[in-house]
């Protein structure tokens, strides 16, 4: 798997439970992009999470610092905090040497090195993936398959803050079935509150009791009980397809119901293992 991410709250959740799903896919690479927070603090989240998790190796491409055509940057501290994490992380894990390439040009780099080997999974705004479509069009076609945190309506917070590249994206050429998009409208509805957390905290480990903190500040920055963790359902349906119990054809493929029961059975379970 490569993610292509904005590393923010439920983001570092997602890249957490992805770690713990060595099994059923290895995560290969992050592209990291504008959104949740500045792409240099994206950058230094996404190796804080990936070094807790034990993927340290994981090499990361940045990515762009804005949106395509120059405009605004609209970054998410209301919601996930001036750092992006919530403002948990005392000390962050020694940064990672990351990628010589930019994000787009290494995107583009390992669909035509490996056509049909790699899932692509974003969860942050599309610029890199549009930009990487600018080098090599049929990108999408060349990835096993590609599942977007997103949504074609003009609400979708990853669509808002880059409404040019999700165009481009989401028009461009895909084989039917291997484009999916999980948009905020299904994602809300998957959350999680105090249970989790208790077991979260119980489970005694770094990485969960990490994830115990991030989902009790997301709570808490939203002044909510529970609360949904986006980008992680997305995640986990691309490794769990079966877990989409209902979705419009494509391309894309628009989710519109999943298992809950069993994606957060799963989340639990993964976050609360042993790392090793």
């Amino acid at each position: 798997m490569v993610v292509d991410t904005d590393c923010g709250i439920d983001d570092a959740l997602a890249l957490l439970y992805l770690a713990g799903r060595r099994a059923e896919g290895e995560l290969c690479a992050v592209t990291t992009v504008h959104g949740n927070a500045p792409v240099d603090a994206v950058v230094a989240n996404a190796g804080h999470v990936l070094g807790l998790a034990g993927r340290a190796d994981v090499p990361d491409a940045v990515g762009a610092a804005g949106p395509l055509g120059g405009a605004p940057l609209r970054t998410a501290p209301g919601t996930h905090g001036a750092d992006g994490l919530g403002d948990v992380v005392a000390a962050r894990t020694p940064p990672r040497v990351v990628v010589d390439a930019p994000a787009a040009e290494y995107l583009a780099g390992l669909a035509r090195d490996r056509p049909g080997h790699y899932d692509l999974l974003t969860l942050g705004p599309l610029t890199n993936v549009a930009l990487a479509l600018d080098l090599e069009p049929a990108l999408l076609t060349l990835f096993r398959s590609v599942v977007v945190m997103g949504g074609p309506g003009p609400d979708e917070t990853n669509v808002r803050r880059d409404p040019e590249a999700a165009g481009r994206v989401l028009r461009a050429p895909a084989p039917a079935g291997r484009l999916t998009v999980v948009g905020v409208d299904v994602t809300a509805t998957v959350v999680v509150g105090d249970d989790a957390v208790r077991r979260l905290r119980a489970a005694g480990r770094e990485p969960a009791g990490f994830a115990a903190a991030l989902v009790e500040r997301y709570r808490s920055i939203r002044e909510r009980t529970v609360t949904p963790v986006h980008d992680v359902l997305a995640a986990a349906l691309l490794l769990r397809p079966d877990w989409i119990t209902a979705s419009r054809p494509g391309p894309p493929v628009v989710v519109t119901d999943v298992d809950r029961v069993a994606f957060l059975a799963g989340f639990l379970d993964t976050l609360t293992m042993d790392f090793g």
